[in-house]
């Protein structure tokens, strides 16, 4: 499980080492086009339910860190289509 954290402002968002790898190549093409675009997660299973919203913005720092050494393998098709549903909705939701 990797993990992402956006501003340190809060504890860092668990990602499964695949998924964080194909929206990672998701989160660097929005941003660095300069495009903001809204993200939202489920809360930790140890705290409150429900979900996290924030907005995402090139300006703002971004620390995705992989547990596994190797990398995972890149399913263009799968970066395709989480990037469709990201461009429709305008919200990334990790779930």
């Amino acid at each position: 499980m990797g993990t992402l954290e956006y501003n340190s402002s809060r504890p860092a968002i668990t990602v499964d080492d695949e998924t964080l790898a194909h929206v990672k190549i998701v989160i660097g093409t929005k941003l660095r086009r300069h495009e903001s675009f809204m993200m939202t997660w489920l809360r930790d299973e140890n705290g409150p339910a429900g979900r996290l919203t924030i907005w995402m913005h090139p300006s703002i720092p971004l620390v995705l860190a992989f547990d596994e050494p190797n990398k995972p393998v890149i399913d263009a098709k799968r970066v395709e289509h989480i990037m469709e549903i990201l461009n429709a909705h305008g919200e990334l939701v990790l779930d």
